[in-house]
């Protein structure tokens, strides 16, 4: 008999890692798991599941991520079709019931592995319809791994690369936001993946005037990287900083034991993929992107 809660502490994201940990081809968010369970989406626990089986093992779990707008979910793969569509079920109720709320939105998505066909089918039967081909806003992704290649790029003149420091928290909020033009990212949630981090490798640029130019996260686990999030301003690009700093941060990741180093990006965006692929990324799975639409 399948049992399911509310999120309720620092413990439960523990068992949630441990899920994906256990089933890491089912799963596209792994290493920077930390990231995302950082996020204020936890401080809203309603939007937070947890299910268990009869040895109150748990056996998956579905967080609505409002800063996101994306339903992140694992289960044990043995559980089959049924748990999943549970999982839908109730991530399709809660989005309904927080809709006018400060952490509701008018659609959701989830992002699949194209060759996760039960997964694309239990979606599909769920409402939730591919965006790689529609007319508008067309969107999908692509999971890259570096390759590596012995290429060095230079640092422009007068610009620093380092740690980020715990009183630069603010500064970086002000650099994501602007990069991504979203509020999305808090302070509280900078400061919360500071004490989850490795900070050798929380990089950013500093320019020239002392102002905070760049930023490049690597996270790692055990022998493995990943690149998540990173960001140039607009007032600094076309340096080459953006190369100049993945460089460096994927250094950093080495010298820290990762042998196989990910980044997870939009397909669409030239720029950023081209940024990737001219450091040695490339792509080793197609993620596509479905969404669900409340009125």
């Amino acid at each position: 008999m399948i049992t399911h809660r509310t999120y309720q502490n620092e413990a439960d994201k523990k068992l949630m890692r441990e899920l994906v940990y256990a089933f890491p081809e089912n799963n596209l968010h792994i290493l920077d798991l930390p990231y995302r369970f950082s996020s204020w989406s936890f401080d809203h626990p309603e939007n937070t599941r947890l299910w268990f089986n009869e040895k109150n093992e748990l056996v998956a779990w579905a967080v609505l991520q409002t800063p996101f707008w994306f339903i992140d979910y694992a289960f044990n793969p043995e559980r089959g079709d049924e748990l999943h569509q549970e999982i839908l079920t109730w991530a399709d109720e809660q989005a309904k019931k927080i809709i006018n709320d400060s952490t509701g939105h008018a659609c959701w998505f989830v992002s699949v592995f194209l060759n996760q066909k039960n997964h694309i089918r239990n979606l599909e039967k769920a409402g939730f319809a591919s965006q790689t081909n529609v007319a508008e806003d067309a969107w999908s992704k692509v999971f890259m791994q570096w390759k590596g290649f012995p290429k060095e790029f230079p640092k422009p003149d007068g610009y620093i690369f380092r740690p980020l420091r715990d009183d630069e928290a603010n500064a970086y909020v002000d650099l994501h936001q602007s990069v991504f033009q979203s509020k999305n990212m808090t302070l509280e949630w900078r400061k919360r993946t500071l004490q989850v981090h490795n900070s050798e490798t929380d990089m950013v640029a500093v320019a020239p005037d002392g102002s905070l130019a760049a930023f490049c996260i690597g996270w790692i686990r055990n022998d493995e990287g990943q690149i998540e999030p990173m960001g140039v301003s607009k007032n600094h690009r076309k340096l080459g900083l953006g190369q100049a700093l993945l460089a460096e941060t994927i250094k950093r990741l080495q010298k820290q034991g990762a042998e196989k180093i990910y980044v997870e990006t939009d397909n669409f965006r030239d720029a950023a993929l081209q940024l990737y692929e001219s450091v040695g990324f490339e792509v080793i799975q197609n993620v596509e992107v479905y969404r669900k639409d409340y009125e």
